[in-house]
């Protein structure tokens, strides 16, 4: 039986990295006069790089124009990281940046079914608080059994830290659990933790592991281009959007498979 849904945040509840932290550190950056911007494209680049602070740091060895000595560059780092996190929050608080299609109708549906939920992240829980209260409300905490950030779990996905935290707060076994992820490095941080995990690809993540996953698609909020494909006369399709009711199918065959 399915118990919890584990959910992920940058990229599966909302499409944060692009329309989100990219715009927001671009706003640091001409704050701060720092010389440089990062578009679409060199952003995605910087994704395979775990953390914001991190992928500044990257970035600034390529930059020829970024300070030299290294204490200046963790400085620098240090702050266009903290005021990125101020526009970041005030982007989501303008109502700029909407959960993807089918994802809060899947939490209602988990409200309503009793199935428990979770957010596994290691992004800041400033970030997560600033994204999900205009959604859900000043309380939105409350919505979660297990609430796992950076905080909790400083090892950035792919290592499976902070998966493994979550199962024991939650304590459940990882054949009660499903995950929700839309990026390689997620998808094989819950695999590492032996979670069974579902993708919806996201802007940057197009593209489906090859391998890891109970089921993947493009998008909750429609039944098309799923894998496995969704029954045409099924619940889900009429709904025409993934809800708890096919995910819980999947998850049985899954567990099924696991048990064979």
């Amino acid at each position: 039986m399915l118990s919890a849904i584990l959910w992920d945040v940058d990229g599966t509840l909302a499409e944060t990295e692009r329309d989100g932290h990219r715009v927001a550190f671009n706003e640091a950056f001409e704050a701060l006069a720092v010389p440089w911007r990062w578009d679409e494209e060199h952003y995605g680049a910087l994704l395979q790089i775990a953390g914001g602070r991190e992928r500044l740091l990257h970035d600034m060895q390529h930059q020829p124009r970024a300070p030299q000595n290294a204490a200046e560059r963790e400085a620098l780092a240090e702050r266009l990281h903290s005021l990125k996190n101020d526009y970041y929050a005030r982007i989501v608080a303008s109502g700029a940046l909407p959960l993807r299609p089918g994802v809060r109708e899947l939490m209602n549906d988990c409200v309503r079914d009793g199935v428990r939920m979770a957010i596994v992240t290691t992004t800041s829980r400033v970030n997560v608080g600033a994204l999900l209260a205009p959604h859900l409300g000043a309380d939105w905490e409350s919505a979660f059994a297990v609430v796992v950030t950076a905080q909790e779990s400083p090892r950035k996905k792919p290592d499976p830290q902070a998966y493994q935290l979550a199962l024991q707060r939650l304590r459940l076994p990882t054949e009660s659990v499903l995950a929700i992820e839309d990026s390689p490095a997620g998808v094989a941080a819950a695999c590492a933790a032996g979670v069974p995990v579902l993708v919806t690809c996201s802007y940057y993540f197009p593209s489906p592991p090859v391998r890891g996953w109970v089921a993947v698609g493009p998008s909750l909020g429609n039944c098309a281009g799923w894998q496995p494909a969704i029954a045409s006369g099924s619940a889900a399709a009429a709904a025409d959007r993934v809800a708890l009711g096919q995910i819980q199918e999947w998850h049985a065959q899954a567990m099924a498979r696991r048990a064979g």
